[in-house]
C-alpha cells in the first residue's frame, strides 16, 4: 500500500514537473512575440487646406473707388450771355420819289391848274384822263398832248409848295407816284404824264 502511494506521488511529481516545464516555455515563446501591433501611418490625405495658409489675406481685386472716381466739376458761375444775336440788315436805299400819301382835301378854288400828257402809244389817253380830272374838280390848262421822252411810270409832277395838291390829284386819277417838277416844266401848275402802266 505504501509503495502504491509512493508510486502515485512520483507520477504526480513527474506530471507536475512536466507541466511546469511546458508552461515556462509557452510563456517564453509568447514573450518573444510583439506585445502589440505597431501603429500604421495614416494614409488618408488631409481633406482641407492648412489653416495657416487659409489665414493669409489675399490681395483685393476690386479697384479702389478713390482712384477711379473723379470729383464732379464745380458748377459754372459764369452768367449766360444775354446779348441779342446780330442780324445783318440791308443798307437803306434813298428813294427820291415821294410816295402817294392820304391826300389833304383842297377846295376847288384853291387848287392849281394841271396839264396832262400822254407818253404811250394809246391814242386819246390824255383826253380821257383830262376829262376825269375836270369831273373831280380840277382845272385843265391847255389841250392834252403827247410827252416826248422816256418816263418810268405814270407820275404827277409838282413845283415847290404843291405837294399836297399833287397827292390829291394822284389819288383822284389813280396814279401811284408824285415827284418834284423837272426843269422844263412850268412852276405854277401840276404836270401829269401817263405811261403804259396806267390803268385808270
Amino acid at each position: 500500500m505504501l509503495s502504491s502511494l509512493v508510486a502515485v506521488a512520483a507520477v504526480v511529481a513527474i506530471v507536475a514537473g512536466l507541466l511546469v516545464l511546458f508552461g515556462t516555455r509557452g510563456s517564453d515563446s509568447k514573450a518573444d512575440e510583439p506585445t502589440g501591433a505597431s501603429p500604421k501611418p495614416s494614409a488618408k490625405p488631409s481633406s482641407g487646406p492648412s489653416t495657416v495658409g487659409a489665414s493669409v489675406p489675399r490681395p483685393s481685386t476690386k479697384p479702389s473707388t478713390e482712384e477711379t472716381s473723379a470729383p464732379p466739376p464745380p458748377p459754372s458761375t459764369q452768367p449766360p450771355s444775354t446779348a441779342p444775336p446780330q442780324t445783318s440788315q440791308p443798307p437803306a436805299t434813298t428813294q427820291p420819289t415821294q410816295p402817294t400819301q392820304q391826300p389833304v382835301t383842297i377846295p376847288a378854288e384853291e387848287r392849281p391848274a394841271i396839264e396832262v400828257y400822254n407818253n404811250t402809244p394809246r391814242k386819246g389817253l390824255a383826253d380821257t384822263v383830262a376829262s376825269r380830272a375836270r369831273q373831280a374838280g380840277w382845272t385843265v390848262s391847255g389841250s392834252p398832248d403827247n410827252w416826248h421822252g422816256k418816263v418810268a411810270e405814270s407820275t404827277v409832277y409838282y413845283p415847290p409848295g404843291m405837294l399836297d395838291a399833287a397827292n390829291q390829284l394822284a389819288h383822284d386819277l389813280g396814279i401811284g407816284r408824285s415827284k418834284g417838277a423837272l426843269d422844263n416844266m412850268k412852276k405854277d401848275r401840276l404836270t401829269v404824264i401817263l405811261t403804259s402802266d396806267y390803268t385808270g
